[in-house]
């Protein structure tokens, strides 16, 4: 019964609040109720009215009266400091999975002041924001991320509890527009790749007879194929043999340089490695299954690379009440993971 009712709330205010990267607030989107306090002073009021008519006290009726009085002033004015009142998403955010994700919202007054105003997703909010009127107040509201890909709010609240916190008036803003959430980055083994640059190609083919291994400790991500497994046997260390005749470009970086590792894993590597690139201000391209960069070199490249990453394996969210922070899909996630 509670599932149904939740469920045709939310129907009733998508129709009246659409999906939108602005939203002007007016009667019909604004929405206001007593808070805890406004119901227990409206309590108050009522036992205050009874003992004056039980008692046909003046002084009574007066101050009940009066304290009715600016309750109703107080409704009007909480009312007001939406009214007219604009929000707008200026730049979905972009940052690590896991971290909040920063997104910059204007704050537009119209002929009133918005006083007082909190601006929320679950989790987070920005308070005090307070706007004169006519002018615009961009505001940046952190929005938590889960997983890496598109992030969408559901909705962000816009509040106002101001002068006296009696009552409280509130709107939402439903945007269209989605944010990118990278992929955490982790330190990545050493892996082969299996891109082979065009200029490098002949010069980069093994030669039967003549691979060389490189030998090193074994690192989370590693084939059980290249552990040396009677050396390990004999001293119990785990050894990895990284044969040079599989080696791929040194300008590309592999999604299929990890096999036996889970997708996301591997994204993560790949983050790790652009981000490692980027900071040595090397030249190198990005290889995912469906996806290819050319290399380049640079901070543009590498946030390109890290998009990419973010954004592999899902589609932008379309649907009508959209899936709060994220649209992660398992199913796609998993794809090409074998090979």
């Amino acid at each position: 019964m509670r599932n149904s009712l939740n469920a045709r709330w939310r129907r009733w205010i998508n129709r009246r609040i659409p999906r939108a990267d602005s939203q002007t607030l007016s009667q019909k989107n604004i929405f206001i109720l007593p808070t805890a306090a406004g119901v227990v002073y409206g309590l108050l009021l009522l036992v205050m009215l009874i003992t004056g008519i039980n008692y046909q006290n003046s002084l009574i009726y007066l101050l009940t009266f009066i304290l009715g009085a600016l309750f109703v002033g107080a409704m009007h004015q909480t009312h007001r400091n939406l009214s007219g009142l604009s929000v707008a998403l200026v730049r979905p955010g972009e940052g690590r999975a896991g971290d909040d994700i920063p997104f910059v919202l204007r704050v537009t007054a119209g002929k009133d002041p918005g006083l007082g105003l909190s601006l929320s997703v679950e989790d987070s909010s920005v308070e005090s924001v307070h706007v004169s009127p006519g002018e615009s107040r961009d505001v940046v509201l952190p929005v938590p991320s889960a997983h890496r890909g598109y992030l969408r709010p559901d909705r962000i609240r816009i509040e106002t509890r101001f002068p006296f916190g009696l009552l409280k008036a509130w709107s939402w803003l439903r945007p269209s527009s989605a944010g990118v959430a990278f992929p955490r980055p982790l330190p990545a083994p050493d892996a082969a790749g299996t891109v082979q640059d065009g200029s490098e190609a002949a010069s980069s083919a093994p030669v039967a007879g003549q691979d060389n291994a490189d030998l090193r400790p074994w690192r989370e991500g590693d084939m059980s194929q290249r552990v040396m497994w009677k050396r390990f046997a004999r001293t119990g260390q785990m050894i990895v043999a990284d044969w040079q005749g599989e080696q791929g470009s040194p300008h590309w970086l592999d999604f299929q340089a990890f096999p036996g590792v889970d997708a996301e894993l591997r994204l993560s590597y790949l983050a790790w490695m652009v981000a490692d690139r980027v900071q040595k201000n090397a030249r190198f391209g990005l290889s995912l299954p469906g996806d290819t960069i050319e290399p380049d070199s640079g901070s543009l490249h590498g946030e390109r690379c890290l998009r990419a990453l973010a954004v592999w394996g899902e589609q932008p969210p379309r649907d009508p009440d959209g899936q709060p922070f994220g649209t992660r899909q398992a199913e796609n996630a998993k794809a090409g993971v074998s090979g």
